[in-house]
């Protein structure tokens, strides 16, 4: 499966969630709707994972963790904010970075629709 058919499955996942839940909740309840949804589906998926930081060589644990890595191959963020705003781009993309992935997703479920509050950010290009 590519990265395109499995970012698919996942969208169509967080729609279903956000069409059981709607806006208002908190992003843990989110994340586990969604896991039980990426379950139903039969993906492969890690929570909280813990991300440490290369620096000057060393590893450190500087307590960041990925809301989700579906596949080994797609990072998810999970969010429920008013409105994303650039930083939150910009942490995806050090996530991906760092695990040395090609694809995240953003998801905002603060939303009207769940599908106005997804973007993709590929490794090198926003």
């Amino acid at each position: 499966m590519t990265e395109n058919e499995l970012s698919s499955k996942i969208i169509g996942a967080c729609i279903e969630v956000h069409k059981q839940l709607g806006p208002g909740l908190l992003e843990s309840t989110y994340e586990v709707c969604l896991a039980h949804e990426l379950r139903t589906l039969g993906l492969e998926f890690k929570q909280q994972v813990p991300l440490p930081v290369i620096y000057k060589g060393i590893k450190l644990n500087a307590g960041y963790r990925i809301d989700m890595i579906v596949e080994e191959r797609i990072i998810i963020e999970i969010k429920s904010i008013e409105v994303l705003a650039p930083i939150h781009t910009a942490q995806i993309l050090t996530y991906l970075k760092l695990k040395e992935l090609k694809l995240g997703l953003l998801i905002n479920f603060n939303s009207v629709k769940v599908v106005d509050g997804i973007k993709r950010i590929i490794n090198g290009y926003t």
